[in-house]
């Protein structure tokens, strides 16, 4: 189980209602993505049933120790009184691969078996559902005539990554706890201990890429995004008037093995060029601005319609090379 970083305020909101005298019955975890929701559901949920079992277990933080058994049943799959939903693999011999798109209603049916009996190894269950915005409409309205009339004794945990797309009535069933971007000192930290191997550039240009994300940093992890990010700088400051750089980085991100790295480009270049409209002021802060429209709206382009590679790189580029033009006066 991953030690929690950042999020600190989350995490004491939650122990104080913890320890309290009365538990809400269900939490919205809501926030970017990849900035621990999840990894926090998944520790607050071992905390509440191991301190269930056995009061006193939990103190100032969630980490419990490699042999609780709590610990070790959720692990494998086998807390009687823990349940995960989320997407499940198209293929069951390729978990993690090509997910189903969304959570069944057939998933949530499954709870109603746990339901009609009492928990079994203290007065408490957790249900996890890692993200609630993946539910099926019918399947969110079966969860929430759940949330209406809370079984006795469990705990929902419903991470989201959008949760104004939720149902009202999801919403207002639910106490919400707010997860924000982690600041440069989190995200150093958690890939420093991720990414041993990796040198400071890499680290700072997954910072970047990452935007207070560590769960997408690691996304770009091995795909030397400090490269990336040089390619893009050399375009900005000296504008590329023969076109070589950005020939250069179009060949290079169009072949088929270099596909999660023209998906990265596409991701990183509007973060890039918002950045440096941050550093500007007057005509140079409009010629940035107009840049990063185009180059959000290229790259949702690209998606939607695949778009060439290669044609595709070489127009974002150039949508980077603007800002290395003065704006006319």
């Amino acid at each position: 189980m991953t030690s929690l970083i950042g999020n600190d305020a989350a995490r004491a909101a939650f122990l104080t209602a913890m320890h309290g005298a009365s538990m809400h019955h269900a939490w919205l975890l809501a926030g970017p993505e990849g900035v621990g929701k999840g990894s926090f559901a998944r520790a607050a949920g071992a905390a509440l049933l191991a301190e269930a079992a056995v009061p006193g277990t939990i103190g100032a933080g969630f980490d419990l120790p490699p042999d609780n058994p709590t610990r070790a049943l959720i692990a494998a799959g086998s807390h009687p009184d823990f349940r995960l939903l989320e997407r499940l693999p198209k293929d069951a011999a390729k978990p993690g691969e090509n997910l189903a798109r969304s959570i069944t209603i057939a998933q949530v049916r499954t709870l109603q078996a746990m339901f009609a009996t009492t928990p079994s190894m203290s007065s408490r269950r957790v249900v996890l559902i890692d993200a609630v915005d993946d539910l099926e409409r019918s399947g969110a309205n079966a969860l929430l005539k759940s949330l209406e009339e809370p079984p006795a004794g469990t705990i929902f945990l419903l991470v989201s990554h959008a949760p104004g797309r939720l149902l009202p009535t999801i919403r207002s069933r639910c106490r919400l706890l707010r997860f924000e971007p982690l600041p440069r000192e989190a995200m150093t930290a958690l890939l420093r201990e991720a990414l041993p191997q990796a040198g400071d550039d890499e680290i700072a240009a997954l910072i970047a890429a990452g935007q207070g994300s560590p769960g997408r940093a690691l996304g770009y992890a091995g795909l030397e995004m400090a490269a990336l990010d040089h390619a893009l700088a050399t375009i900005a400051e000296r504008g590329d008037p023969t076109n070589a750089e950005r020939s250069r980085l179009a060949q290079a991100l169009a072949l088929k093995a270099a596909q999660p790295r023209y998906e990265a480009f596409l991701d990183r270049t509007p973060s890039f060029v918002a950045a440096e409209a941050a550093r500007r002021e007057g005509d140079r802060l409009r010629t940035a601005l107009d840049a990063h429209d185009a180059a959000r709206n290229l790259a949702a382009s690209a998606r939607a319609l695949s778009l060439d590679a290669q044609a595709t790189v070489f127009e974002m580029a150039g949508i980077v090379a603007r800002l290395a033009t003065p704006s006319p006066r």
